[in-house]
């Protein structure tokens, strides 16, 4: 089992940073990649930032340039970095861990923080 928690959510104005960090702990030692995923009211649920075990990142193409996934592995922390955020950038932000075993995959979420970017 892995146990995630995000932080750091909040509101800020249009054109200011969060740092969303997600701190694993459990079995984390052999997680494939680290995603964060976002929700707004009324929409589905969008990948939004990926890192993978050797350290590849993708991105949504809304936030790309903005955004930055970095794991810190010292602390068992995978940070999403958002820059100039926008009001459109407001959802609840979940991290989501993906772990493949044995031809099985197994997702582990965390309870999602709120980001809400007023204009």
């Amino acid at each position: 089992q892995v146990q995630l928690v995000e932080s750091g959510g909040g509101l800020v104005q249009a054109g200011g940073s969060l740092r969303l960090p997600c701190a694993a702990s459990g079995s984390a030692f052999d997680i494939n990649a680290m995603r964060w995923y976002r929700q707004a009211p009324g929409k589905q649920r969008g990948l939004v930032a990926t890192i993978t075990s050797s350290d590849s990142t993708h991105y949504a193409d809304s936030v790309k340039g903005r955004f930055t996934i970095s794991r810190d592995n010292a602390k068992n922390t995978v940070n999403l970095q958002m820059n100039s955020l926008k009001p459109e950038d407001t959802a609840v932000y979940s991290c989501n861990a993906v772990r493949i075993r044995l031809g099985f995959k197994y997702d582990y979420w965390g309870q999602g923080t709120q980001v809400t970017v007023s204009s």
